[in-house]
């Protein structure tokens, strides 16, 4: 039985860890941070738009490198903004289909809560629900959520929430309850980077 439960416990480490290196610190000046996620490896990285307002954004990569982020897209009514840095070759996160995840399943949310940088909370999932008539079948013009039995903090906004796998399958966002905690699905951040974002040099955008 030991042996089965470090297994587990292994290869879950594994996997949070692989993804460790995607995950960065989000600064804006004088609105504090949050954390983001490496969506692609031409330096475009994915947050809440909560997190970033409309001023300037730094990054702060694992390794410790600081960079200016350009804002190249930004809804607050989906609370997701993209930035991007000028780093090609960075480590991008594996992505997740969200609509394939099912109640109960584990999942877990890295960020910097606290200041504790690279941080794991681990949690369930409650279920999708949906913000709006046809939601599931439109994410791009209304909002769905990934809500999870997760205890999520200051710090964690912007940082994924990850499968058993390390796919990351959700955005955290806010805090529903003091158990429960709400992230964008990752299948509404693809869909609207498909529709807003072609290049990371395309200007910002805001909805």
């Amino acid at each position: 039985m030991s042996t089965l439960v470090d297994q587990l416990n292994g290869a879950l480490s594994d996997a949070m860890e692989s993804v460790r290196d995607a995950l960065v610190q989000v600064q804006v000046p004088g609105r504090g941070g949050g954390a983001g996620i490496v969506w692609r490896d031409d330096g475009l990285i994915v947050t809440n738009a909560h997190v970033v307002g409309r001023g300037p954004a730094e990054v702060v990569l694992r390794d410790g490198r600081l960079l200016e982020a350009r804002l190249v897209a930004r809804s607050r009514r989906l609370d997701l903004a993209v930035l991007s840095v000028d780093a090609p070759g960075l480590d991008a996160a594996p992505i997740g289909d969200s609509m394939a995840l099912r109640a109960g399943e584990l999942v877990f949310a890295l960020g910097h809560p606290f200041g504790v940088a690279g941080a794991v909370t681990s949690g369930v999932v409650i279920g999708l629900e949906p913000d709006g008539p046809d939601a599931r079948r439109r994410p791009d013009g209304e909002r769905e959520w990934l809500v999870v039995h997760m205890r999520l903090r200051p710090g964690n906004s912007g940082g994924p929430v990850l499968d058993a796998r390390g796919r990351v399958v959700g955005i955290s966002t806010i805090m529903a309850g003091p158990d429960m905690g709400m992230a964008v699905p990752s299948h509404v951040v693809a869909a609207f980077l498909g529709e807003r974002v072609e290049q990371p040099q395309a200007r910002a955008l805001r909805i």
